[in-house]
């Protein structure tokens, strides 16, 4: 991601600092057909995570993700036609609802997205939307579920206080991805830009501003969670906040900073 700067500087202008965050799928993709698209599919299903690719049908329709539970998250993106969004499914908010993550935007319904259809074991549905199934147009979707250990998918309520509320999630986090259901920005902290409390520095998926590191956004993580800093409510809303964690060890071995 980039440190401030647009267009070409995106990803390799001169001098500028990037963060990159890498899951490893299940290698070359294959064909999956329990959905009513066929759609291609790196699944590694010990993480919990795979990659799904399928050519919009502009139908309600089903699609193979390829992992062995539900997934509890998912980020997709039409990646050769309109509208230029990437549409998030969380189990938190239901299928009825959509997040973006290149917005800041409220949870609210659209059922042409998910086609007000909960993912099973096998299939997410698709709707309508241009930007999830457009006619003859590549899509792409990240799925995710928990796995203990590993990661956490997950949600909480804030407080709204400087004594913030804590999140479990049975390891230290390498990475966290935050977002209340209500009007605010995408946040992503990890363990390697600063990685010590309470100096933890954010990035914002969905603005194009350097990365913060004020009292204002601060967290702690610790050998089994994290836990809110700050009493602004961007993520520490007395409302539901959803989370994406990745672990940095195994909780045994985990320890805090």
């Amino acid at each position: 991601m980039v440190d401030g700067s647009s267009g070409s500087a995106l990803v390799n202008y001169s001098g500028n600092t990037y963060a990159a965050w890498n899951w490893k799928a299940g290698g070359t993709a294959v064909s999956n057909t329990d959905g009513s698209i066929t759609s291609q599919v790196s699944a590694n299903t010990d993480a919990g995570f795979s990659i799904v690719s399928w050519v919009g049908s502009g139908a309600n329709a089903t699609v193979g993700h390829g992992l062995a539970a539900k997934p509890q998250l998912i980020i997709a993106k039409n990646r050769n036609g309109t509208p230029d969004a990437w549409p998030v499914y969380s189990e938190t908010i239901g299928a009825a609802n959509r997040l973006y993550l290149n917005l800041t935007n409220s949870s609210s319904a659209a059922s042409t997205i998910w086609n007000n259809t909960e993912p099973t074991n096998q299939v997410f549905s698709v709707g309508t939307a241009a930007l999830i199934n457009q006619s003859t147009k590549d899509i792409i979707a990240y799925c995710f579920h928990s796995v203990d250990g590993y990661s956490k998918v997950g949600s909480y309520v804030g407080n709204a206080s400087t004594d913030g509320a804590f999140v479990y999630t049975g390891f230290r986090p390498a990475f966290l991805l935050l977002k209340k259901e209500a009007a605010g920005d995408w946040g992503i902290y990890d363990n390697k830009r600063d990685g010590f409390n309470e100096s933890n520095a954010v990035l914002y998926p969905a603005e194009s501003i350097v990365e913060e590191n004020q009292a204002s956004r601060r967290i702690d993580i610790l050998s089994n969670g994290f836990k809110l800093r700050t009493s602004n409510v961007t993520f520490n809303n007395t409302s539901t906040t959803i989370f994406l964690a990745f672990a940095e060890n195994p909780f045994k071995y985990a320890n805090a900073r």
